[in-house]
């Protein structure tokens, strides 16, 4: 359990802040980028969590959780990729292959009720595609730090997969938000000439 008595502790006043495992990195290092990109792909979610209901608002709830998990994944750098410090444990929270297969599972039974798509799809519709929409795009800014740390740094290959599934999960989630993709705007190529 997580207890909070003091919201501010100075320590970050160098430009530096905190990692699990007690070492500290500066605020704008790669690793720290990432976990902020999720931290915000987490906000946005709760922007179409208030506008959400039934079971995307409870797919939405529970991917907010998951990102919290995959922040503390980031904020916890140990080991060589594929090893034994990728696993989880009682001190170490990591995304694991299950939390990839449930957004995978989600993908598959909200896709398999709308109409294949025959355009791009403009980020709009309803207010909540909208706000999903949104929230996709913060994911795959996410994704992009995620990756550029992958380059300097190990990285959770299941946080990885993750954070890819969820911004995929939110596209099809737009589409259902759009009437079952009936209410979709597509692009007209050119159309601006």
């Amino acid at each position: 359990m997580v207890k909070l008595n003091k919201i501010y502790t100075r320590t970050g006043d160098d430009g530096t802040t905190g990692l699990v495992d007690g070492s500290r990195l500066p605020k704008h290092a790669p690793r720290m980028q990432a976990v902020g990109e999720v931290d915000e792909a987490n906000a946005a979610l709760g922007l179409a969590v208030v506008v959400a209901d039934g079971y995307i608002k409870s797919d939405l709830v529970r991917f907010q959780n998951a990102l919290f998990d995959l922040g503390a994944d980031l904020a916890t750098p140990l080991g060589e990729v594929g090893g034994e410090d990728f696993e989880p444990s009682e001190m170490v929270l990591r995304i694991v292959a299950s939390q990839v297969e449930h957004v995978e599972n989600r993908i598959d039974g909200l896709n398999s009720g709308l109409p294949p798509l025959t355009s791009f799809v403009l980020p709009g519709g309803s207010e909540l595609a909208a706000r999903l929409h949104l929230a996709r795009t913060v994911a795959r800014r996410a994704e992009r730090a995620m990756t550029a740390l992958a380059e300097v740094e190990p990285v959770n290959p299941a946080a990885l997969a993750f954070i890819n599934r969820l911004s995929d999960y939110l596209f099809v989630a737009a589409r259902i938000a759009n009437h079952s993709g009936r209410g979709d705007v597509h692009w007209v190529p050119g159309a601006n000439r």
